[in-house]
Formats: structure tokens, sequence, C-alpha cells
């Protein structure tokens, strides 16, 4: 596969990414906020059934605030990527074309499309990632028994 506009592409794929991350924080909070509000705001005469309720609650806060905290953490190391910068060996940021699947090292966010393409967006701690990890054009490797070829990266 050729990509004519490797920057255009890049920066599209980012936003787009971008996009996803962000609405994952966004929907973590919320949810935190609900929970939180919910523990606060439920008022009852049956005292052992509210501060269950309240317990139960809490727990939910905290589920959704650990949630939010990773989505949160996730998202700063998006931020960090340069889509300028060009890549020529497969880390944070770069685009790797191989003869199978075209991938996106950013964030575990699964298949992104741009344009006419589709990428997989995998994370610095994917198992594709770390064997691709300083990789480069025309370099091969194996993945769950399956020979690819890195046809361009970027």
């Amino acid at each position: 596969m050729k990509i004519a506009n490797k920057p255009e592409v890049k920066h599209e794929l980012l936003n787009a990414c971008l996009a996803v991350q962000q609405k994952k924080v966004d929907n973590a909070n919320a949810a935190m906020k609900q929970a939180q509000e919910s523990a606060n705001g439920e008022k009852g005469s049956m005292g052992d059934k509210f501060e269950s309720f309240r317990e139960q609650m809490q727990i939910d806060r905290d589920m959704h605030a650990k949630q939010y905290d990773e989505a949160s953490e996730v998202l700063a190391t998006m931020l960090k990527i340069d889509a300028d910068k060009p890549n020529t060996l497969v880390a944070l940021g770069a685009v790797a074309l191989t003869d199978f699947q075209n991938l996106f090292i950013s964030a575990s966010l699964g298949q992104v499309k741009v344009g006419e393409n589709t990428f997989v967006a995998v994370s610095l701690s994917s198992p594709i990632y770390l064997i691709l990890a300083g990789k480069k054009k025309g370099d091969r490797f194996t993945f769950r028994d399956k020979e690819y070829k890195i046809l361009d990266v970027f």
C-alpha cells in the first residue's frame, strides 16, 4: 500500500485516536461523578439499606476513578506524539505499514479508518509492538505464527 500524503494521514490518524481517547476520559469522568452524586444524594429511612447502597456507589465511584486515571494517562502519552516528526523506526507515534495490516503506535484503540485506509491503533505494551519496536522499513518479523514484512514506516 502506498500513502501519498504521509504527514496528512498521520495528523488525521492522531486526531481520530485523540478524539476516541478523550471520549473514554469524558465517559469515565461522568460515570465517576454520577456514582458520587448517587452516593451523596440517596436519603432513606432504612439505615442499613442506605449504607450498603452508599458503599456500593463508593465502590463504583472508585472503579470509575481508576478508569478515568488510566484513560487520562493514555491521553497524556498520546498528546506527546508529534505528527510532524517523521519516523524511520517503529516507536511511539510511528505508522507502520505491513503486508498484512497497518499499525499506528499510540494507544490500544483497535481499528481506526482514515480516508480509504484502515489502521490498528496499538499501545507500547501490546504484544505486536513489543516485537516491532525499533524495526524499520524492509524488516521482517513473526507474530502469532504469521510472517510480516514492514513495507513502510513514517
